[in-house]
């Protein structure tokens, strides 16, 4: 079967279930006033945060291929960001935290195919290709800022969400998605509004997901970087906005130093940020995603790992000391002294690995409904389960053919007949398989004989605790692709002909061939037609002044009149003051 996508060095260490989530780039779907935006955006960046920005972003640009007259095309970004060892896919909007955060340990961009409007030309709520092409891109040529990115990915994409942080999901996806859509309706936004609000109110104590978005958020999107008091811009939001990259900068953003405490820092996707995180530099981020990385189950394990996975209701993974990795939907942990596992059970398809592979004869089919174990030590007996020698295991009475009662110090108790053993290459025993065995814990039975045989993990302490499985193989799909797509605009047929003539006004910007009597005309048309057009018109100016047509003083005076109205007045000075520069510059 032929792959959705590029295929190239990078990519195809993409595992499969991860594909599911790359759309093919909607080239043929930008229209021409999109292009006019991604031009208007990206000459005002590129004049702006040449001055503002870490010095990676204006080199970063040429490194990546990123283009300021086209909006970029995935296949030419690939064949330049592979020379980085990177690569680019496209994605349709939001993609759940835990898949962003995978194609970004795979050292995978992923990149929103859509493009903003240009009613939300200074920012949208959105993910969009100015957002991640022009603002993730770049900075990543950098090599310290490239292996953060990665690690990011690596330990985020373990990290454990709760079962509100996908509905979460979800209704940010939704609002963006209509907020940025001009057919979505007043109510229809102000609805999902409310119940973005209502969640972020509501969320509880934050999950280990939750924590490290805020991280991403802080660092990735909106972080400055250097001096707190004359801090520069590294964050993609920030460098996509021509809005809040001048806003970020003023002294009414509280800038604040960079640390582990921007984890418990949430924010508001829809609104300006009133305070930022500044780092001193790109090495000090690792240090601090480290630092929070030794706070999660992934390296503390034990009861509160196991309890997060259960609260997240979705697939995960533990470790036991042995190194053997049950992963399926957990959805049962006794607890015993010292807030020590007893006993964990998972619910469905399981399977059994070590090193991250599973183990032959412990996949999902061997385990369809679920898996069971004690952890702990035997009671009575120093000697964990895991360091007895085949002749200690002998002496304890755990040996093939024999008849077993193991009572754990928990008070869990296994009895039945030793099959076999299954251990490592280092002669670590993993499993114990017995025959008409029945677990108990009190009064409880955990496992009846009538329920086959009983496969028991070896283990004294749940080392790790993350989310997704230890082997990807083992399960066929993980992770949601949402039902909530990104709708295509439906164009009326009046901006279908205003888009014709931005496709006219770039022909003859990009052969050389702007005549003064084709601009009047076009003008015209704008001034009677498309009173609210402004950005063409800006078009229209500059090849005028290039030119140094009559008709310039005429359209100059048009643009001023259009800058009583509030939305447009800044837009406009922007774009007038960038072609004086380039007209000083000549």
């Amino acid at each position: 079967m032929e792959a959705h996508f590029e295929i190239n060095e990078v990519t195809k260490k993409l595992p499969k279930h991860l594909h599911k989530f790359i759309v093919k780039q909607p080239y043929e779907e930008y229209t021409p006033q999109n292009q006019a935006v991604w031009r208007y955006v990206m000459r005002l960046n590129v004049d702006y945060l040449s001055r503002v920005a870490h010095d990676s972003y204006v080199d970063g640009l040429d490194k990546t291929g990123i283009s300021i007259e086209h909006i970029p095309h995935m296949e030419g970004m690939n064949r330049i960001l592979k020379e980085i060892g990177w690569a680019a896919v496209s994605v349709d909007g939001f993609i759940p935290p835990n898949a962003f955060m995978e194609f970004q340990a795979y050292n995978v961009l992923v990149i929103a195919s859509e493009m903003r409007t240009i009613d939300h030309i200074k920012y949208t709520p959105a993910p969009d290709i100015i957002h991640e092409a022009a603002g993730h891109a770049p900075i990543i040529a950098n090599p310290e800022y490239s292996e953060y990115l990665r690690r990011f990915g690596e330990i985020g994409s373990k990290a454990i969400s709760s079962s509100k942080d996908y509905e979460m999901y979800e209704a940010i996806r939704l609002l963006s998605i209509l907020k940025e859509n001009p057919n979505s309706t007043e109510k229809e936004i102000n609805e999902a509004q409310i119940k973005v609000e209502w969640l972020q109110n509501n969320m509880g104590e934050l999950s280990e997901m939750a924590q490290i978005r805020n991280l991403h958020w802080w660092t990735v999107e909106y972080g400055l970087i250097g001096d707190v008091k004359a801090p520069k811009i590294y964050g993609a939001g920030l460098l996509s906005s021509i809005g809040e990259s001048t806003w970020c900068l003023k002294d009414e953003v509280k800038k604040i130093p960079y640390s582990l405490d921007a984890a418990k820092q949430s924010f508001d996707i829809t609104k300006p940020q009133p305070q930022l995180y500044v780092t001193p530099d790109f090495a000090y981020l690792s240090l601090v995603l480290d630092e929070f990385a030794n706070t999660m189950a992934l390296r503390t394990g034990g009861l509160s790992g196991v309890e997060k996975l259960i609260d997240s209701n979705n697939l995960g993974t533990i470790e036991l000391s042995t190194g053997i990795q049950i992963s399926g939907v957990f959805s049962k942990v006794i607890k015993h002294k010292n807030n020590k596992v007893a006993y964990f059970q998972t619910t469905g398809p399981t399977a059994l690995a070590n090193r991250d592979k599973e183990l032959i004869g412990h996949g999902i089919t061997s385990h369809s409904d679920g898996f069971g174990s004690p952890v702990g030590k035997l009671k009575g007996i120093n000697l964990p389960i895991e360091d007895m020698s085949p002749r200690d295991l002998k002496a304890y009475g755990i040996y093939e053919g024999e008849e077993m009662r193991l009572e754990f110090e928990s008070g869990v108790v296994v009895k039945g007949k030793a099959i076999t053993g299954t251990r490592d290459l280092r002669g670590k025993i993993l499993i114990i398989t017995l025959d008409n065995c029945t677990v108990t814990y009190g009064d409880e039975i955990l496992f009846h004989p009538d329920w086959g045989v009983y496969d028991m993990a070896i283990g004294t302490d749940v080392i790790s605790a993350y989310a997704g499985p230890a082997d990807v193989a083992s399960f066929e799909d993980i992770g949601k692709v949402s039902n909530t797509k990104t709708g295509k605009i439906k164009y009326t047929e009046s901006e279908q002909a205003l888009f014709k003539l931005y496709d006219e006004v770039r022909e003859m910007r990009e052969t050389d061939s702007a005549t003064e009597s084709k601009i009047t005309e076009i003008f015209n048309v704008l001034q009677s037609k498309f009173p609210k057009d402004w950005l063409l018109v800006l078009e229209l100016y500059e090849l005028s002044v290039k030119r140094n047509f009559a008709n310039q003083f005429e359209i100059l005076s048009y643009l001023e009149s259009l800058q009583q109205n509030d939305e447009l007045s800044g837009l406009i000075e922007n774009g007038l003051q960038l072609l004086n520069v380039k007209q000083e510059q000549v």
